[in-house]
């Protein structure tokens, strides 16, 4: 007791005197002065300290540069720091503490130890304000060992960023966009887009599909999005395009949310027939962000700009014929307002032209059902990388999706479904509407009950059908046949005719009756004549 009150003895004339000291340092050394003794006062502490600091202040770095530090260093927040701040993320649905202000957690990096202080620069005023003020920062100090310069300098702060935009990546909530049209009805500053929160269940377990297939296109996704040095190294830019086309019901939305899912990326649902012109097309895609998927859904029903390319006529009268409708069309469309100006050109350079190198790391889609019906140029190899068909169910899937809807991975009715399959064309669509019970009282064996009678139908419509277009085939087939008997006895007939008239007009200009009665005559004359010389 007697020593501490030794201590206090003493260091009360200690703090007096530093106080005093301070005061006339502040009151009597200029400020040119006082400059030049702070200057070298701090390389004197530095020469003796050991440590480095480097600041990651709120308004004087990329926003996004303080949310990487804030999300990596969440982890050890929440074991090591005695004050904690909670921030909301994904709408509300989860929460992501960080440590508060004036706290300080501990990091390993490769062996080495290093200090993250979180802080607040004060503003320097002497009002009250309820409101947090412009001029007050928050910032984030790095504290390690100077020994350690090259290895946080050159490795560890990379590491920090790039696992804290992962970490964002995943908690942030995930959006599906639609383009607003674009009437100019928003002014200048309108917003390109409006969202809302994407929450499609589909995933690549849920997708009915050969596994195989399914597999191949999962690792062709994720050797994609981890290829940002290998495009950049071949000159490409960062993107790749997926063409859809199968029958409709065979999943290709589905497949879309999926991949959607697997990469965790926003989707932007293009509608073409909502954009004005392609500039308006330009700006949409500007508008868009990494990590995303650009989408156009039956692009052959889109826009007509999608179909062969219009070949020349030679014949001069159809020339003609086409110029009168063109001017027809043209004032027609005068007439009615056009709802969208896009050309195929337009959307050949929105796909892989200058403007689709911005952002980078965007997966192009394209779903159509009749894929005969697309321009070549717009689904090349460059444009539309991976062609992926969705054709109807086999018994894969529909494994897949019995043991989605009944849980089911085996039953006594799956070799006669084999066989159906096997035999019927149906979509997956309308073998899962099948195995969707309809009631409670309903269980697996109704349901596939109600799918083998499905099948059963199927099969013997499409039986009637391929009947019926065997007869219209036939009586087409006769048809045609009976045209063109038709049209060779017409042809004979008018030949017969024509001979028949030539040889009219030959007996009419040249009679043998009158060749034999002009011969005779010239006989008889000649006879005559001899019986003139006999008698003289």
């Amino acid at each position: 007791m007697m020593m501490m009150q030794d201590v206090w003895t003493q260091l009360g004339p200690t703090i007096a005197t530093i106080m005093f000291a301070w005061t006339m340092y502040q009151n009597y050394f200029p400020h040119e002065l006082r400059g030049h003794i702070r200057r070298y006062t701090d390389k004197l502490v530095t020469y003796f300290y050991t440590y480095m600091h480097i600041i990651f202040h709120e308004y004087e770095t990329d926003g996004c540069l303080l949310l990487s530090i804030e999300r990596y260093l969440s982890k050890n927040s929440s074991t090591q720091a005695k004050r904690l701040k909670a921030n909301v993320v994904k709408d509300g649905q989860s929460l992501v503490l960080t440590m508060d202000d004036h706290e300080e957690v501990t990091d390993e990096y490769k062996g080495e130890k290093v200090w993250w202080i979180s802080s607040q620069q004060i503003a320097n005023r002497q009002t009250i304000s309820w409101y947090p003020r412009e001029d007050e920062k928050r910032y984030f100090k790095l504290k390690f060992h100077r020994k350690n310069r090259e290895l946080i300098t050159a490795s560890y702060l990379k590491y920090v960023l790039d696992e804290g935009k992962a970490i964002s990546v995943r908690e942030r909530q995930r959006k599906l966009y639609t383009n607003n049209k674009g009437d100019g009805g928003y002014g200048y500053r309108r917003r390109m887009w409006r969202q809302v929160v994407f929450e499609h269940p589909s995933t690549f377990d849920t997708l009915a599909m050969e596994p195989n297939k399914k597999q191949e296109i999962m690792d062709d996704l994720q050797t994609f999005s981890k290829s940002k040095a290998y495009y950049a190294k071949i000159g490409k830019a960062w993107k790749r395009g997926y063409l859809l086309y199968g029958p409709p019901g065979t999943g290709k939305s589905s497949m879309i949310a999926a991949m959607a899912n697997f990469l965790q990326y926003d989707v932007y649902d293009l509608e073409l027939t909502a954009v004005k012109d392609n500039t308006e097309l330009r700006k949409l895609l500007i508008d868009t962000t990494s990590k995303s998927i650009i989408v156009i859904e039956d692009i052959d029903c889109s826009l007509d700009l999608t179909g062969q390319r219009e070949k020349k006529k030679d014949d001069k009268e159809e020339e003609v014929k086409d110029e009168k409708d063109a001017v027809k069309e043209k004032m027609k469309n005068r007439e009615e307002k056009k709802q969208s100006e896009v050309t195929l050109s337009g959307l050949l350079n929105f796909i892989d032209g200058l403007w689709s190198a911005i952002g980078g790391e965007r997966l192009i889609v394209f779903t159509t059902n009749f894929v005969e019906k697309l321009d070549p140029a717009l689904i090349r190899r460059g444009r539309m990388d991976k062609h992926i068909v969705l054709s109807y169910c086999c018994f894969d899937s529909f494994k897949v999706l019995a043991n989605n809807y009944l849980d089911v991975e085996s039953h006594d009715h799956f070799p006669e479904i084999r066989r159906l399959l096997g035999e019927t064309n149906i979509t997956p669509a309308d073998v899962a509407e099948n195995l969707m019970p309809k009631s409670s009282k309903e269980n697996a064996n109704t349901c596939l009950e109600r799918l083998i009678k499905a099948l059963e139908t199927a099969k013997e419509e499409a039986k009637l059908k391929a009947e019926e277009e065997e007869r219209e085939k036939a009586e087409k087939e006769k048809e045609e046949k009976n045209k063109e008997a038709a049209a060779e006895e017409a042809n004979n007939t008018d030949t017969v005719n024509e001979n028949g008239k030539s040889e009219s007009n030959i007996v009419k200009e040249n009679p043998e009756g009158n060749v034999a009665k002009e011969n005779g005559k010239s006989e008889n004359n000649g006879v005559k004549e001899n019986d003139d010389i006999s008698k003289g």
